[in-house]
Order: C-alpha cells, then sequence, then structure tokens
C-alpha cells in the first residue's frame, strides 16, 4: 500500500461503505487500518440502480461521511453467491468483527431491513431469505489519499 496526498482520479467511480454517519465512519476506518478486505451488497441493488456487477482490476475512491475521497480500493474478487453460503473467511474479512458467516448474517439483515437502506432502494421490498443473491467481493488498497 502506499502512500500518496494527491487526489484521486476525478474519472474514479466512488466507494460508498453503508449510509455516512457511524456505520460509515466505522467501516472506512477499518478499510484505512487494513482490516476490511471485503464487502457483500444484495445482487438486487445493482440490478435496481442498472449497474454493472464490480469487476477484477477495477478502482474507486472510498469516500468518508463528508464524502471526501480518503483512499483508493482496487477490486481483487468478485463472486455472487447465495446468502446461505457466505463463508466465514467472507464474513471475517469484511472487518466489521464478525467470528462467523452466521453472526455476518444477523447483522446484514438488520441493516438490509432498516428504514433507510429499504427508502434508498424502494419498493418492492427486498426478501431475505438462503436463497438471496449476495455479491461477495474482495479489495485491497492501492492508495490512501
Amino acid at each position: 500500500m502506499e502512500a500518496h496526498d494527491a487526489a484521486p482520479d476525478a474519472a474514479l467511480p466512488l466507494a460508498e461503505f453503508a449510509f455516512p454517519g457511524p456505520l460509515r465512519d466505522q467501516l472506512v476506518g477499518a478499510i484505512l487500518s487494513g482490516a476490511k478486505t471485503a464487502t457483500a451488497s444484495l445482487r438486487e441493488e445493482y440490478v435496481r440502480e442498472g449497474a454493472a456487477l464490480p469487476v477484477v482490476g477495477a478502482e474507486e475512491a472510498v469516500v468518508d461521511s463528508d464524502e471526501r475521497p480518503v483512499a483508493v480500493i482496487r477490486t481483487t474478487g468478485v463472486q455472487v453467491v447465495r446468502l446461505a453460503d457466505v463463508t466465514d473467511g467472507h464474513a471475517r474479512a469484511e472487518g466489521e468483527g464478525h467470528p462467523d458467516a452466521a453472526a455476518w448474517r444477523e447483522g446484514h439483515e438488520e441493516f438490509w431491513g432498516s428504514v433507510e437502506f429499504i427508502a434508498a432502494l424502494g419498493e418492492p421490498q427486498i426478501v431475505i431469505d438462503d436463497d438471496t443473491e449476495v455479491v461477495c467481493e474482495t479489495f485491497e488498497v492501492v492508495r490512501r489519499l
């Protein structure tokens, strides 16, 4: 990991973890410390936003709660799996303190069921069950800003 003070390339897409506030601050801190090297999203989020899935090698600028770029990350792996198939290793790599996939799932289902998440994604509300598709992404910090 390199340390640079330069601003990111203006063409880089933004990586926004959670919503601005305490959870984003925690996640960005974990990214900067190296504790967080993975993330997960519902496949349905990409569908509803009309967005392509992450691509290995792609870079994004991580923003903090004030929308300031703080690091550039590069995607190192992407896998779409059933929620029931998220591994303990992925859960731990997310750097949120979940010891296993069961604890990770509980925390993520709480987030995905939050009023803020439901409002952001719109109707109909996503039904979460074992077969819900999850995009599991791994990444590395390539430079701090």
